[in-house]
């Protein structure tokens, strides 16, 4: 007997963080949930595996209209015409009281009732699925503990939306601890909520598959559901089923080594080469670069920053067709000879940055320099300053000055 264990999935959800980026592909990021749970559904097909059970947060909510869920009645219907039948749950997100709109799922889809904890049985495997759909988003009980009794003679697998013990990250619905549920009785625990993949040691294993599709820099790497092989009445393997369609990851780097600007950007290029190579199947990866330690550039970097994440763009282009996209740029940073806690808060390098590409600013400055230019001698005419104030061309001089207030800032704390 195989079946596929999936949760959060968090249908039509949207991907956080890309809103600002131009060239990010559209498609790509709203349809993002949807892909990745019709390639669930294709692995689903292929392994024609006996079911699948989806442990709570289908929906990240209420839907704007219907077509979230006739989304998803497609794909049951695609199961039904292989035989296959789905065991619901719903958690936090999809709860009984969140979920305004409804519509008839095909005969092959199973909910588990929100009004108390209920059994489905698959009399031809032998087994029996116990679990309770959340009635409302903030369920603070532990409602395993009034789960029915394992059916003799049966596979029994428990289905629960929780954070279980020591999720600190997670909000703590449906608490309930490890040494319960490895008592019930039961075979095989499929539980959601948890965001990140993990099995439980013990005699029986407790699993979280984690999320289908990574939504956010919070969820990098690899995600996706869990197939799970069982005979004897026992659990023969669990393995995972790598489905989504984008990934996120973290590169950070130390800015010590470099002197130039140069030097620095020729690095960054080498480490998005080499998150290119890990990265399977051409599979796009969306980027937080991090720029830490000590640098004779941290007024320059600092000043520059519009520049800077515009270089680090292209140096994705250079390496890569499409597959890499920036989520952000941040700089922890902070100048030679000063303590971690001695740099410049993002909030003043952000507004001196602003300072330097504000038109508005850029006209009281030329103003209040209007003086000094009249009054300037033949001499001096030909200065890269004095040339620029004629030209009516302050950002070169803005970016220079706010390097350099940055700098002394961040010397002196």
């Amino acid at each position: 007997m195989r079946f596929i264990h999936a949760a959060d999935i968090h249908l039509d959800s949207p991907l956080r963080g890309l809103g600002s980026y131009e060239d990010m592909p559209v498609d790509i990021v709203r349809g993002a949930t949807r892909a990745a749970f019709t390639r669930l559904v294709d692995e689903a097909l292929s392994l024609e595996v006996d079911f699948m059970v989806i442990a709570g947060d289908l929906y990240d909510g209420d839907w704007k209209d219907h077509n979230t869920g006739l989304y998803f009645a497609r794909q049951m219907g695609r199961l039904r015409a292989a035989g296959i039948p789905v065991y619901l749950l719903h958690g936090n997100h999809d709860a009984e009281s969140v979920m305004t709109k409804r519509l008839d799922l095909p005969d092959n889809v199973h909910v588990f009732p929100a009004r108390a904890p209920a059994t489905f049985r698959l009399d031809a495997h032998r087994v029996a699925l116990h679990g309770r759909s959340f009635p409302e988003a903030a369920v603070t009980d532990n409602i395993a503990a009034a789960y029915p009794a394992p059916v003799p003679g049966y596979f029994n697998i428990g289905v629960l939306h929780t954070a279980l013990e020591g999720n600190a990250r997670h909000a703590n619905y449906a608490p309930c601890s490890l040494e319960q549920l490895h008592a019930s009785g039961y075979q095989y625990w499929a539980l959601g909520h948890v965001h990140e993949y993990r099995v439980f040691p013990g005699p029986v294993p407790v699993v979280f598959p984690g999320n289908l599709q990574g939504r956010h820099i919070r969820e990098p790497g690899a995600r996706g559901a869990v197939l799970v092989s069982a005979g004897d009445d026992q659990i023969a393997s669990v393995e995972r089923l790598e489905v989504d369609v984008l990934r996120w990851h973290e590169l950070r780097f130390d800015v010590s080594p470099h002197e130039t600007r140069g030097e620095l950007l020729a690095a960054i290029g080498r480490g998005l080469e080499d998150v290119l190579r890990q990265q399977p199947d051409n599979k796009p990866c969306v980027l937080r670069v991090v720029l830490e330690g000590e640098s004779p550039l941290y007024g320059e970097l600092q000043a520059g920053r519009a520049q800077l994440r515009a270089d680090v763009v292209a140096r994705m282009a250079g390496v890569s067709d499409g597959q890499l996209w920036l989520e952000k740029l941040r700089l922890d940073i902070r100048p030679p000879g000063r303590k971690a806690s001695g740099a410049v808060s993002d909030d003043v390098a952000a507004l001196l940055a602003a300072a330097v590409h504000d038109p508005a600013f850029h006209e009281s400055f030329l103003e209040s320099l209007q003086g000094l230019s009249e009054r300037a001698s033949f001499a001096l005419a030909d200065e890269p300053v004095f040339k620029a104030l004629r030209e009516r061309q302050v950002e070169g001089i803005l970016q220079e000055a706010a390097a350099a207030v940055l700098d002394r800032l961040g010397r002196e704390g």
